[in-house]
């Protein structure tokens, strides 16, 4: 990888492709995952976020023109259960828009990894130059909601600054980098099974940094999920020829 290839610009229609994922895989995902957060309790926000794998399933089938993969099926429904076990307290409670932000966000990104998969990566381009101009156009798209919504933002000091350089550099561009090659690489369907791993890492950071009290539930929730994420990796004969 040169620095040339880092600065490559898109040509011909990956102007257009650049925008329609940074829209699918940030722009519209984030504002719905935040609202989804904010609207409801998050053990709720990422039971509807784990649904993602079921999503990319049927989508797979209209996108990619891939066969409806009952094995991927039972083991999305299988995760969902799993992080619901893990995540979901007695005081969770729904909130209509807070559910629709939860699974709109899915669904979105759901779209944008199938899309990813379809148009895959021009030659020469790298994983790092494909995620810097996701991002760019995302950041484009929502600049001008942002300044409407929020205005311009005031008070920024240096530990802001620090939060923003992390989220900007490793929660976003770095994550981004590898999550796209790992589609490049992998089927589609298995690949969004992965994603289960964000809140069982949620939940097993509180149990060790916070403290937080697991039960025995919880456990056998981590169990069904973490089954889920490995059984999807290992998809019926034809699949793990092809992979």
């Amino acid at each position: 990888m040169t620095p040339g290839s880092l600065r490559e610009r898109p040509r011909g229609t990956w102007w257009w492709k650049s925008i329609v994922l940074g829209a699918l895989n940030m722009a519209c995902f984030f504002p719905l995952l935040f609202v989804a957060a904010q609207r409801l309790p998050g053990g709720v926000a990422a039971t509807l976020g784990a649904a993602q794998p079921i999503i990319i399933a049927g989508l797979a089938v209209t996108v990619l023109g891939e066969r409806l993969s009952a094995w991927s099926l039972m083991w999305g429904v299988a995760g969902v259960v799993g992080i619901a076990l893990v995540v979901l307290g007695p005081q969770a409670q729904l909130n209509t828009l807070g559910v629709a932000a939860g699974l709109g966000g899915a669904a979105s990104m759901g779209l944008g990894v199938v899309l990813t998969k379809r148009w895959g990566r021009p030659d020469g381009v790298s994983a790092l130059a494909l995620a810097g101009w996701q991002l760019t156009g995302g950041g484009l798209l929502l600049i001008v909601p942002a300044l409407i919504i929020d205005g311009v933002p005031t008070g920024i000091d240096t530990a802001a600054v620090a939060g923003y350089a992390w989220l900007g550099l490793v929660g976003g561009l770095a994550a981004y980098v590898l999550w796209f090659e790992g589609i490049r690489r992998l089927p589609v369907t298995p690949t969004a099974l992965l994603g289960l791993l964000s809140p069982l890492n949620a939940a097993l950071l509180g149990h060790v940094v916070a403290d937080e009290v697991l039960t025995p539930f919880q456990f056998l929730g981590f169990a069904l999920a973490l089954t889920a994420m490995s059984a999807g990796q290992l998809a019926p004969h034809s699949s793990r020829s092809s992979s």
